[in-house]
């Protein structure tokens, strides 16, 4: 059963829920570093879209997305908004960033300024990043757990 139908929008899926979707050391992994990292707790909310239906965890940093996951069957999706102020730093990292990242940055198209990217994370490779991202797109704090 897809994602969509399997949680509807009456339907919200815990933590656990999510987890057991995904199936993926992946998941907790990058969870566990937003958490520590900047101290958030994540948003769950239901999307019409059809880009991508259903329940998605977002993590907002002072009203600001971080990153939206998006589960899917033993992997996940991480949606990331580079914009103009994010791209020098982004495209100085990008030859150290896996050949499918490299690869997406250039076909993403600019929309208003930024390239929202949809990251599907199935590999620590991917994952790694994608953690990179996160910190270019919200610098972490000083004080942050390590």
């Amino acid at each position: 059963m897809e994602w969509s139908e399997k949680f509807t929008r009456g339907n919200p899926p815990s933590p656990e829920e999510i987890r057991d979707y995904i199936k993926s050391p992946l998941w907790t992994d990058l969870c566990q570093f937003i958490e520590d990292t900047y101290s958030l707790s994540p948003v769950f909310e239901h999307s019409s879209c059809s880009g991508a239906p259903g329940w998605n965890v977002k993590y907002k940093k002072s009203g600001r997305a971080l990153c939206t996951l998006y589960p899917g069957r033993g992997y996940y999706t991480c949606l990331i908004s580079i914009g103009r102020k994010e791209a020098p730093e982004a495209e100085l990292m990008m030859n150290s960033f896996s050949g499918y990242l490299r690869d997406l940055y250039k076909k993403t198209s600019l929309y208003n300024g930024s390239r929202w990217l949809m990251i599907d994370v199935t590999s620590e490779e991917i994952l790694d990043n994608v953690k990179d991202l996160i910190c270019i797109r919200t610098h972490p704090p000083k004080n942050r757990k390590e």
